[in-house]
């Protein structure tokens, strides 16, 4: 069986092994595969294994022999599933792989604006503290986050794991959810996505990108946060809309945006929050934890034995 994997850098770039797939079957690793190459690597394989290469219906309808489609990630909207599941091609996704990791995530971006590690750690290095002539000094607002309102729209795996990380921390937790307040934890209270807005110091998005979700973040709705109010993004870049988050952070109505995901991915490079200050960007990293990824790669190879032995599991 013939085993193509697209892009496999961006899960592997060199510290996990390809071994366990490799037992399954003929097993060939691309880093990369640029959209022109799409069909002629994958022409031969019964099954591939893509991360963010688009399989689209155009490819499924030249590849008779595939079985099935791995998708690397949680998201699958790089495949088109129904053309594939027209051809009886099996596709499987990992769900919940990196909750924790992404859950860390939001709180690194929450605690680089609160508590600013990185700009004392420089200002240290330059000498700064050295030629203080008290014994401390601090030139940024430092917040306390217990006591504050957290925000959280979408509750899902990471949006139920970051209430949980807030609620040790002492936060008051607001959910936006479809799920009943029976449903929910204890200390977390649903409301409206209006109230969770206009009411949360920190508002944290953890939805999937649909046309509903679309720039759930926008001018209108930024303006009824409170002055000052954090906002993160480790969802969808698109939940956000660039530009007005980028001029409330510069008329100072957002304290700041802390974000590990962009609109479009790499972001062009006049994208405005590139260049705002206090917007805190991540590259699209938050999944990436060495632990994260053992834990994709094993998920995946399952999958594909699972398949293999006639089994679904994971099957979207």
């Amino acid at each position: 069986m013939k085993i193509t994997v697209l892009d496999g850098y961006g899960l592997n770039p060199g510290d996990l092994s390809w071994e366990g797939m490799a037992r399954l079957g003929d097993l060939t690793v691309y880093d990369r595969t640029p959209a022109e190459l799409t069909f002629e690597r994958s022409k031969d394989s019964e099954i591939l294994l893509t991360n963010k290469t688009v399989i689209d219906g155009k490819t499924i309808e030249k590849l008779p022999k595939l079985k099935y489609i791995g998708v690397l990630a949680t998201g699958y909207n790089i495949v088109d599933t129904e053309t594939a599941r027209k051809h009886g091609i099996t596709v499987t996704n990992i769900p919940a792989y990196s909750t924790m990791s992404v859950a860390q995530m939001v709180f690194a971006l929450i605690l680089a604006v609160t508590n600013r590690v990185e700009h004392y750690t420089e200002e240290n290095r330059n000498g700064k503290w050295s030629r203080n002539p008290d014994f401390c000094y601090w030139d940024t607002k430092l917040t306390e986050i217990s006591g504050k309102t957290i925000g959280i729209a979408g509750l899902g795996h990471i949006g139920k794991a970051v209430a949980g990380i807030a609620l040790a921390f002492g936060m008051k937790v607001l959910a936006y959810t479809s799920k009943s307040q029976e449903e929910l934890p204890d200390g977390i209270k649903k409301c409206d996505l209006a109230t969770l807005f206009a009411d949360s110091d920190i508002v944290t998005l953890h939805c999937p990108l649909t046309p509903d979700t679309r720039h759930m973040a926008n001018k209108e709705r930024i303006a009824t946060m409170k002055q000052g109010a954090i906002l993160i993004n480790t969802a969808r870049g698109p939940l956000v809309d660039d530009r007005a988050v980028a001029d409330a952070l510069a008329e100072g109505k957002l304290r700041a945006f802390g974000a590990d995901v962009m609109t479009t991915e790499p972001p062009a490079a006049d994208n405005p929050l590139l260049s705002t200050p206090n917007a805190y960007i991540t590259p699209h990293v938050a999944w990436a934890t060495e632990e994260a990824r053992r834990r994709l790669m094993q998920i995946a190879t399952d999958n594909l034995a699972a398949f293999i032995e006639g089994r679904r599991v994971n099957i979207i």
